[in-house]
């Protein structure tokens, strides 16, 4: 087996590098200035990403959550598309594969909620999640969204994409359960948790999670350990920029959880992680 040790990258939003099982594996990567159809308008940048396109390693597979432009961003999925040695795999929710191949991207699979694409014995899962798609004022909900379960031999990690809280995280855990094996208590090594976005809540509260939400996905999944993410970047709602971090840490203390348990990075920061046992055929 691949003896790599699981690594984690935050390099902002929810673009993430994880590095483990033999794969390297990115989360809607979003290197653009602004998040919208055309970049003169829309939210932009607030602070640069932790590593830049050309720091990437070779890219084997790309998870995409949903269209939303701060998740799905034309020309950054296009320079993955054209890196050195080859496209990575994109996968990406269903309805999405057309929109991808007008990109010029070719090397795609759209899945419908856990369906699942096994990848050098990697497992990928998209998972429901409460959320909605658009990219136009005609295609709503035209395209799936989701989170996704990436189950290696030695690794189990998840991502969440942007959500409400709902039943969702609970019917996940329990569906792959057991996958996951009695042997370390099952559950996933690692949640990338969306924690950003969240005000003013009687706006937010359908389609994303507030910082206490947050941790009760991180306890619904059955999380070892949790990272927030979807923060810190772009300005998409009420709360300040860096609010969200302030607001978990309250959330996780009340219920008793320690910043081992659930915490964020700094941007470009890189945390190795430990392996899990793989258990027995």
């Amino acid at each position: 087996g691949n003896q790599m040790q699981p690594t984690l990258t935050w390099i902002g939003h929810a673009s993430t590098l994880v590095q483990a099982s033999g794969l390297n594996v990115l989360t809607d990567p979003m290197f653009s200035q602004r998040a919208f159809m055309v970049q003169w308008l829309g939210p932009q940048r607030q602070q640069p990403p932790g590593l830049t396109l050309a720091q990437l390693p070779h890219i084997d597979v790309v998870l995409i959550s949903h269209n939303h432009y701060d998740h799905l961003d034309r020309a950054s999925v296009q320079a993955l598309a054209a890196q050195a040695g080859g496209s990575p795999l994109f996968l990406v929710p269903l309805g999405l594969k057309a929109w991808m191949q007008e990109q010029g991207i070719s090397h795609v699979e759209e899945l419908d909620w856990w369906q699942e694409r096994r990848v050098a014995g990697v497992d990928f899962a998209l998972t429901p999640v409460q959320h909605w798609s658009a990219r136009g004022l005609s295609d709503h909900n035209h395209s799936l969204w989701g989170g996704w379960a990436v189950l290696g031999p030695d690794f189990h990690w998840y991502f969440s994409g942007d959500t409400g809280y709902s039943s969702d995280f609970v019917a996940t855990r329990e569906r792959l359960a057991p996958r996951q094996g009695p042997a370390q208590g099952g559950g996933f090594d690692l949640a990338l948790i969306a924690i950003g976005a969240y005000a003013p809540r009687w706006f937010m509260k359908e389609q994303h999670v507030d910082p206490d939400e947050a941790v009760q996905v991180h306890l619904d999944l059955g999380a070892k350990r949790s990272i927030g993410v979807h923060w810190g970047t772009f300005l998409l709602s009420d709360e300040a920029l860096d609010q969200p971090p302030k607001d978990l840490a309250r959330a996780r203390q009340a219920r008793g959880l320690g910043e081992a348990d659930f915490s964020v990075m700094a941007l470009g920061e890189t945390r190795r992680l430990p392996r899990r046992t793989p258990s027995a055929p």
